[in-house]
C-alpha cells in the first residue's frame, strides 16, 4: 500500500512510531503497509487518526 507509506512519510514517522502509537506490533504494521494484510476496522480506525487519513481507504478496494 503505497498510499500508506505516503501517508506515514509526510507525518515524518517511521514504521515503529506508528506502530507503538496505534498499540500493535511493528511487524503487523509492516505487513499492512506493504499489502500483505489488510487491517481491522479497529486497527484502521487507528492508524488512520494517527496518519491523518480516512479510515475506510482501506477497504475501497
Amino acid at each position: 500500500m503505497e498510499w500508506l507509506k505516503k501517508y506515514r512519510l509526510e507525518k515524518d514517522m517511521t514504521q515503529q512510531e506508528v506502530a507503538e502509537q496505534c498499540g500493535i506490533p511493528k511487524n503487523t504494521y509492516a505487513s499492512i503497509e506493504q499489502g500483505k494484510r489488510r487491517p481491522s476496522p479497529e486497527r484502521a480506525k487507528l492508524i488512520a487518526s494517527k496518519l491523518g487519513f480516512d479510515w475506510t481507504i482501506f477497504f475501497n478496494n
